[in-house]
């Protein structure tokens, strides 16, 4: 049996326990466009070359002409309350790099060819990912769902930039 000296405060350790345990609270922020992110891209030596606003729960899409057979690639994220999201990608082909991964999203037939790979809903660490953008051929370039287009073979050309959601926190 236990004592109640005891008892007291092992409930109240394990309550404690529980609540850690529970997760971070939820996001008061659910209706999508109410709350907008800022998506970033920054050069290497820190400065901002683009930065365009990303209501949360749409998206972007980040679009290029692959360096091999020069047919164009997608790939698309969505601000998921504040955290990058691969949600998916189309690929004309299985060209060199390009592919499925069985149990990374789900493969499907596009309309007028190539593949969709649907519900990737892969977060990307750091809400950042580093990208060597292509040459003007390659046209490496950012379409928001709100319509913003962001060019970046035009700006950055053969250099490393820096794609980043900033949430402000």
């Amino acid at each position: 049996m236990i004592s109640l000296n005891w008892g007291r405060p092992a409930l109240a350790a394990f309550t404690l326990l529980i609540s850690a345990c529970s997760g971070p609270a939820p996001h008061a922020e659910t209706t999508p466009g109410t709350a907008t992110d800022h998506l970033e891209v920054i050069a290497a030596d820190g400065s901002v070359l683009a930065r365009t606003a990303i209501p949360r729960q749409s998206g972007w899409c980040l679009y290029w002409n692959h360096s091999v057979t020069g047919d164009g690639v997608i790939d698309c994220y969505v601000d998921d309350l504040g955290r990058m999201v691969l949600h998916r990608t189309y690929q004309p082909d299985f060209a060199a790099g390009l592919g499925h991964y069985p149990g990374r999203g789900v493969l499907t037939s596009a309309k007028g060819g190539g593949y969709w790979i649907e519900d990737i809903d892969e977060p990307v660490p750091g809400n950042a990912y580093a990208l060597r953008v292509g040459s003007l051929a390659v046209d490496h370039r950012i379409v928001t769902t709100e319509g913003d287009e962001i060019y970046l073979s035009k700006m950055a050309e053969h250099t490393r930039v820096t794609i980043r959601l900033d949430t402000g926190e």
